[in-house]
Order: structure tokens, then C-alpha cells, then sequence
């Protein structure tokens, strides 16, 4: 297979491909850590990647977490 088929190839399927990468890495987490240590890993990564969307987007992180945690306290 030569280079441009291969390139060709990932691209078609890039979906499929992340896919099973994330999917053996969760198996590998699910049977090293255990299911409770692996859901609060998967929770840590997507709030660590809900804060990284937010500064690529240039919003202000501390206004946010202030504005979250004045609502909770308000009822």
C-alpha cells in the first residue's frame, strides 16, 4: 500500500478510527483502574476539556465559575 492510498484510507475512516482508539484506551482503563476510578478519570478529561474549549474560545474562566458558583447558592 503505498503512502497516498494509506493517507486516503485514515481520512475516509477517520471516525471509525478514533473510535476504537478511545474504546481500547476506556477497555485498558476499565481493567487497570476499575469502572469507579475510570468514570472520575473520564469525568476529570472532559471537564479539562470543557475548560480548554472555553479558553479557545477566549471566555473569561473566572466569571464563569463565579457566575456557577453564585447560582448554587441562591435559591
Amino acid at each position: 500500500m503505498d503512502k497516498d492510498k494509506l493517507i486516503n484510507f485514515i481520512i475516509n475512516r477517520q471516525g471509525k478510527i478514533i473510535g476504537a482508539i478511545i474504546g481500547f484506551i476506556t477497555g485498558l482503563f476499565l481493567l487497570t483502574l476499575g469502572f469507579f476510578k475510570t468514570l472520575i478519570l473520564l469525568a476529570c478529561s472532559m471537564a479539562g476539556y470543557y475548560i480548554g474549549k472555553k479558553i479557545d474560545n477566549k471566555e473569561d474562566i473566572i466569571e464563569y465559575i463565579e457566575r456557577l458558583l453564585n447560582t448554587h447558592g441562591k435559591k
